[in-house]
């Protein structure tokens, strides 16, 4: 099998059976250059390229590498991150995390490639096991609960779409993986299972509750992936369903309120990511070439910008070992480079101009615009002012700027400090010069736009 043939999340997944056996700086390159490698291979790979295994004698072949423009568009970023974040944790230690890292990155790399609904169930459940230890891995009581917590809703959201997958096999015959035409139980189940992890409405305290209780490393990896592979399930599934439009106006007003009321960094970390997701969702509900442009897009730009603030959180609460606002202030004394690549991340979430979600958020709006939808662009306006608010102002002041504590920690390591500086570049790389984010984009845009 040549490299391109290779499912890129297979590099992850294998690689990850070989860490026990590294020790040291040998480890934490190694980690490093598996997910470089898994974006060369996205890179190489022909689009339209696939690689099926038989099943069983009546069954549709496994299909484990479906390639085209919006899976490598998920692949280069889901790999790229990955990367940055290996890079940010290279004093890590603890090689279980380094292992539940890099399987729950490749499971999330074998979801994005998958042609099928049967493999497609395979990693989504790979993922959702290997997440949890990224949880328990911080070995304290709050982490053991939410950890526990987060498997139950993951477990549920699986059987929903275990069941959603099984009736619509009965009913067409066919494992395979595309737009969903027809509106019955089975493909809502399916729908619904995808919705638990984008932490949609009535089905999202999973999230603010498990991510600010990981390790360091592990909320970090854990803030890119699993909404964003329901991100792209439900673009390739579920293109112009209009109750998505409602789901996600109501996830940016939602994850807004919580995000302004809440003390504890990462927390307010968590519920942004409800409020960005929204706007994706959003997108996907519209349907239109632009706003499913625009949505892949504020999906590889917030996964580049929120890991960022995760980082400057995580190297906060590493020096200093506190996480509530009120107990932080005046950091900008000592911590000058977290806050800096921080503050750039804080701009690019409220879409400042010259920034990359700007860039992205702004084809969001354009297609809602287009799609002459006023109250759901009315909601997304609002709330882009409220995260403006919550992330622009809110936790950088509050971490940074807000009244001395006396606290004195000194700066970040350097390799937390490379792993921002990567992502901060890439925020206003983007931001400035957008053309590469947009030669990526899979869908083709009418005359009309």
């Amino acid at each position: 099998m040549n490299l391109p043939d290779l499912p890129p999340g297979i590099i992850l997944i294998v690689g990850a059976l070989l860490v026990p056996l590294l020790r040291g700086r040998v480890r934490n390159i190694y980690v490093i250059a598996l997910p470089a490698l898994a974006f060369a291979t996205v890179w190489q790979m022909p689009a339209e390229a696939t690689f099926s295994i038989p099943l069983f004698v009546g069954f549709d072949n496994l299909t484990l590498l479906r390639v085209d423009n919006l899976s490598k568009a998920f692949g280069y970023i889901f790999t790229l991150n990955a990367v940055a974040a290996f890079i940010y944790a290279f004093g890590l230690k603890d090689k279980s995390q380094h292992i539940s890292a890099l399987l729950y990155v490749g499971s999330a790399l074998g979801v994005v490639f998958a042609g099928d609904l049967i493999t497609l169930y395979v990693f989504w459940e790979l993922m959702a096991v290997t997440s949890t230890f990224l949880i328990l891995a911080r070995k304290t009581g709050r982490a053991s609960g939410a950890a526990f917590r987060y498997i139950m809703v993951h477990i549920i959201g699986g059987l929903l779409l275990l069941s959603g997958i099984l009736i619509t096999i009965q009913k067409t015959g066919s494992t395979g993986f595309d737009t969903f035409s027809e509106q019955n139980i089975g493909t809502w189940l399916i729908l619904l299972g995808f919705l638990v992890n984008a932490a949609a409405p009535l089905v999202s305290a999973w999230l603010s509750d498990a991510y600010p209780e990981a390790t360091v490393t592990g909320a970090v990896i854990l803030s890119a992936y699993t909404t964003k592979t329901a991100v792209y399930t439900m673009i390739r599934g579920f293109p112009g369903w209009e109750i998505l439009v409602l789901v996600g106006c109501v996830m940016t007003i939602y994850g807004i309120i919580y995000a302004l009321l809440e003390n504890d960094m990462r927390r307010i970390l968590a519920y942004s990511i409800i409020n960005q997701v929204g706007f994706m969702v959003t997108g996907i509900g519209i349907g239109s070439a632009l706003a499913l442009n625009g949505t892949v897009a504020h999906a590889f730009c917030h996964i580049i910008y929120k890991s960022l603030l995760w980082m400057s959180a995580g190297a906060v609460l590493h020096q200093v070992g506190k996480s509530k606002c009120t107990d932080l202030g005046g950091l900008y004394k000592t911590m000058p480079w977290t806050l800096l690549l921080g503050l750039i991340g804080a701009l690019s979430i409220s879409a400042l101009p010259l920034t990359n979600g700007f860039t992205s958020k702004t084809l969001i709006m354009q297609g809602t615009a287009n799609a002459h939808l006023f109250w759901p662009w009315l909601v997304l306006e609002i709330a882009s002012a409220g995260v403006f608010l919550h992330a622009g102002i809110k936790f950088p002041y509050f971490v940074f700027f807000a009244k001395d504590k006396g606290l004195r920690p000194p700066e970040a390591p350097r390799p937390m400090l490379i792993g921002m500086g990567i992502l901060a570049f890439l925020c206003i790389f983007l931001g400035v010069y957008p053309q590469p984010l947009y030669n990526i984009l899979p869908f083709e845009l009418s005359a009309a736009g």
